[in-house]
């Protein structure tokens, strides 16, 4: 479950993006592009979210880590190759979401990082990690994509909840990543409490408030969620903002954060 409190400053990173863009948006396939894009999960909705692509020809940029699914396994694990290699045979784009969904905590004096894991062997528990091992673990997601795949990934990642400091962001970037939110308005909300905001109320409040340049973000599955969003939601979300005169778009055509992949 990715905390409801690191929206504002993810957002606003991705608002920056759109906000500079200006006149380039002219380069991507209309002139109203959103950006749908999905953080690994439980993948229990991954078959469904792909059918709902393909179905409504909508590309879309997916951020991997290696996360616990319901099957028992790994999303990044040898069950799930063929369903990765399959997307990137679409064209759909890709970038990092850590290895270990390991949420940033706090700075540390020696220029690493507190982070929390909720993946792998240390999950749970606050570790430590020097910069370079920030790096490492931005940098394994994209070493296990290109060796399924025989693709690399674009030089970007979302840190987990999008929770990051000035120093983690450098860091980063350092060892060449681009750090990408998401906009307030396109925080489709599929891991929310769904007792408190069903899936009817998501709707209606991405359709009204998703603008032309807004980077938006699912899932492939929350844990916590007990009405899944992707069933209800994703199809008639996508037919609503067509209708509206919006086009969908990777990030790789993002005018800010389209780039040479790695």
């Amino acid at each position: 479950m990715r905390r409801a409190s690191s929206r504002p400053f993810a957002g606003a990173v991705a608002i920056a993006v759109a906000a500079s863009a200006g006149a380039a948006w002219a380069a991507a396939p209309c002139n109203k592009p959103v950006f749908l894009t999905f953080d690994t999960g439980h993948m229990a909705v991954a078959p469904l979210v792909a059918e709902v692509l393909t179905r409504q020809q909508v590309k879309a940029t997916f951020f991997l880590a290696n996360e616990r699914t319901r099957e028992g396994g790994w999303s990044l694990d040898d069950r799930w190759a063929d369903w990765w290699r399959a997307r990137a045979t679409e064209g759909h784009a890709f970038g990092s979401h850590t290895w270990d969904h390991g949420t940033w905590q706090a700075d540390r004096p020696d220029g690493g990082f507190d982070l929390r894991p909720s993946m792998g062997p240390q999950a749970g528990r606050r570790v430590a990690v020097s910069a370079a091992g920030y790096c490492a673990e931005l940098r394994r997601p994209a070493d296990r994509f290109q060796a399924i795949t025989g693709q690399a990934m674009l030089p970007l990642f979302r840190a987990p909840g999008g929770k990051t400091s000035p120093a983690l962001l450098a860091a980063a970037k350092a060892c060449g990543w681009t750090h990408v939110g998401w906009s307030p308005a396109g925080f489709l909300g599929d891991e929310l409490p769904s007792d408190r905001y069903p899936n009817e109320v998501l709707l209606k409040k991405a359709l009204d408030g998703i603008r032309g340049g807004d980077i938006l973000l699912a899932h492939l599955g929350i844990w916590s969620r007990r009405e899944p969003w992707a069933p209800a939601v994703l199809e008639p979300l996508i037919e609503g903002l067509k209708s509206r005169g919006f086009c969908f778009a990777t990030l790789r055509d993002h005018p800010d954060l389209g780039a040479p992949t790695r």
